[in-house]
């Protein structure tokens, strides 16, 4: 009696699959990033009672700019993303869309830089 044996190999991951797994993962963060600063800002402060003074007091601490850097870099992946599939569906030449994967990444990088710049090194301690 014989069996036949079939050895599928596994395809190795293509910037596709990197990039649908960084969503996947970054979502695991992104969505209690979101819930903890909502809760905190509408629920817990409340919007009418934000003001510059309130900014001021939560940016004193680094622990909050740096959960702010996050969440930014996170939140607008997941839009750069969303754009860079739309744009998928126009761009059809694979050198385009390789231009167009890298031009969104240095777009995210630049915005996301200078945001967790602004947020992390550009705020003045309280005095």
């Amino acid at each position: 009696m014989t069996t036949n044996t079939r050895t599928i190999q596994k395809p190795k991951p293509n910037f596709e699959t990197k990039s649908w797994m960084f969503m996947r993962y970054s979502a695991i963060l992104l969505i209690p990033l979101v819930f903890g600063h909502l809760i905190l800002q509408d629920v817990i402060v409340g919007v009418h009672r934000i003001d510059l003074d309130y900014v001021a007091m939560r940016w004193a601490s680094i622990g909050w700019r740096i959960y702010d850097a996050l969440l930014l870099a996170f939140a607008f992946a997941h839009g750069v993303n969303g754009i860079r599939q739309v744009l998928n569906d126009f761009i059809h030449s694979d050198r385009g869309r390789k231009i167009m994967h890298w031009g969104l990444f240095l777009l995210w990088l630049i915005i996301t830089a200078i945001g967790a710049i602004a947020l992390i090194g550009g705020v003045r301690p309280i005095s």
